[in-house]
């Protein structure tokens, strides 16, 4: 939150065009990392910077950046004007994508004077060439990315680089980039301006800020990691049975006592589409992200979120929210999970828009990881819940994260959920019918249903496809799948079963809306499909014509 009394961005010195540009994304005031760090940062200081997630560290090293290279542009300086004069190494391809929109966002006015790459952004080494050969000014991407094409010399830094960005440095290292990060170092100047930005600070940022920063001015922000009650709320609700935690989150969103958008976080893969499955069930409309999906297609689903076709993703992010995964390991997580892509995250900096509630399926495995995961929520001033569902066992782990969010001898942070489960013990009998329902076979289906849609859909086959049609017809004809079979008396929720107390403020059960008549034809025709309704019937033999 700003600090009433701080200087505007007027008050910085900066480019005109980039004060227009903050005035339409409307920002009035800096935050507090941005009123600390822009100044410095504007001075030509080193900078090792902590802020909250949400606290808006991606603008507080966007709009220096952009200053810099304006003023360079302004003066003429001598350095090469074909190279990349600031790069931005991000831990995944979702947060290259996100920073690359901000500093595009800021440099809407002088887009021709100022040009940014995400080479991060295409799956194919040939894309990325080709964003590169257009002479960046800006180069954002994952360090093994950027570390390939200055290999492959699509990419020279030794003689231009200014400003080096490192952001959510603490995630680096546990994502196994600090062998690219030593190799990268040997492509870069000697000298340069360089920032480093994390949530938190631990043993990676440190080794980090020896191999990165020269002399660097450390803000470490007197703030909260989390904002504070008046805006985030946060519960703890004790759990005596892993049952119990699909009663109580079929009870949360189907009577709507977690109303508005909501982030579903489970510690595996496997956990994800179970739960999808379950809530599925329910007719409870989900979507799982991880890092098996393409990017684009996580993008699409964030998007889709954000615009409010989903009010419910499911998130799982095992690189992230495991234990730390170095080089070797890179790609593995808790119970062997594999994600196919290694630059994929989720839990942090991913820009989820007007979430009302982070709900914790499953614990968070370390106190930083329930500190990121709930960081998605309470965003800009806007208002925020998280619910951690917690079972006996995980008691004594839930102090550790409550020690770091309250520190020693304060009031507690994680307050007891206010819930009756006897309320909803007659919704029992329909989880656990659902429960059955959402088997292995079932989950393996659901995955394979989303890898064969996105073979159908995908760029690149599409080529394939055409000098392969055979495979297409096989494709698309091949046996549905069934991913577990939908009881639809288990989405409505009779009167009798909503809890006393919740009569007359919940209305579980919507009338469904009456069909046009124009709608009921095409539902009709859509069910008359002739390759599913087909049945062969031998011609029906005519009564012999009586002989007049």
């Amino acid at each position: 939150m700003a600090d009433p009394d701080s200087l505007g961005f007027e008050h910085m010195g900066l480019d005109p065009r980039l004060l227009q540009a903050v005035t339409d994304l409307g920002w009035s005031r800096p935050t507090l990392i941005q009123e600390k760090a822009i100044p410095l940062a504007l001075e030509g200081k080193d900078l090792l910077a902590r802020a909250r997630t949400g606290s808006g560290k991606t603008a507080a090293y966007a709009i220096p950046m952009l200053q810099l290279l304006l003023h360079r542009k302004a003066v003429g300086e001598p350095r090469r004007a074909d190279a990349p004069r600031a790069s931005s190494f991000v831990p995944t391809k979702e947060l290259a994508r996100q920073a690359q929109t901000m500093i595009q966002q800021l440099a809407r006015y002088c887009a021709r004077d100022v040009r940014v790459a995400n080479v991060s952004a295409a799956e194919d080494s040939a894309s990325q060439r080709a964003v590169l050969m257009e002479k960046p000014d800006v180069v954002v991407g994952t360090p093994s990315r950027v570390l390939s094409h200055l290999q492959q010399q699509n990419l020279q830094l030794r003689d231009s680089l200014e400003l080096l960005v490192v952001d959510e440095a603490d995630l680096l290292f546990s994502f196994g980039f600090e062998d690219e990060i030593k190799s990268l170092l040997c492509h870069l100047p000697r000298i340069y301006q360089a920032f480093l930005m994390s949530a938190t600070f631990n043993e990676d940022v440190q080794a980090l800020k020896e191999l990165v920063l020269h002399n660097p001015v450390t803000l470490k922000l007197q703030e909260s990691q989390l904002p504070g009650p008046e805006q985030l709320q946060q519960f703890q609700v004790v759990c005596e049975a892993e049952e119990d935690k699909f009663l109580l989150l079929y009870a949360l969103l189907k009577l709507s006592l977690v109303r508005g958008k909501c982030l579903l976080f489970v510690n595996t893969l496997e956990r994800s589409y179970r739960l999808r499955l379950f809530l599925e069930q329910f007719g409870i409309p989900s979507c799982v992200l991880n890092g098996e999906l393409p990017l684009r297609s996580r993008c699409h689903i964030i998007s889709q979120f954000n615009q409010g076709f989903y009010d419910c993703v499911i998130a799982t992010d095992t690189q992230v929210l495991g234990a730390p995964a170095k080089a070797k390991h890179r790609g593995r997580g808790p119970r062997g999970d594999k994600a196919s892509d290694q630059e994929a995250g989720v839990a942090r900096g991913i820009d989820f828009h007007h979430v009302s509630a982070v709900l914790n399926f499953d614990l968070p495995p370390t106190p930083e990881a329930y500190v990121h995961r709930a960081g998605r929520t309470a965003r800009a001033n806007n208002p925020g819940i998280v619910l951690t569902f917690v079972r006996p066992a995980e008691q004594s782990h839930l102090g550790k994260i409550e020690e770091l969010l309250s520190g020693a001898g304060e009031a507690p942070v994680l307050l007891p959920y206010q819930f009756r489960m006897e309320e909803i013990e007659g919704f029992r009998y329909r989880c656990r019918d659902a429960m059955h329902s959402v088997t292995k076979q079932a989950i393996r289906e659901a995955r394979l249903k989303e890898i064969k849609e996105e073979l159908l859909h995908s760029e690149k086959l599409k080529t394939y496809f055409e000098d392969n049609p055979r495979d297409l017809q096989l494709l698309r004809h091949d046996l549905p799948l069934h991913p577990a079979v939908v009881k639809p008396h288990l989405g409505h929720v009779p009167d009798y079963l909503v809890p006393p107390a919740l009569r007359g403020f919940v209305r579980p059960s919507k009338k469904r809306k009456k069909l046009s008549s124009s709608c009921r034809k095409a539902k009709k025709m859509k069910s008359q499909n002739p390759l599913r309704s087909f049945k062969h019937r031998g011609k029906k033999s005519r009564p012999p014509a009586t002989p007049s």
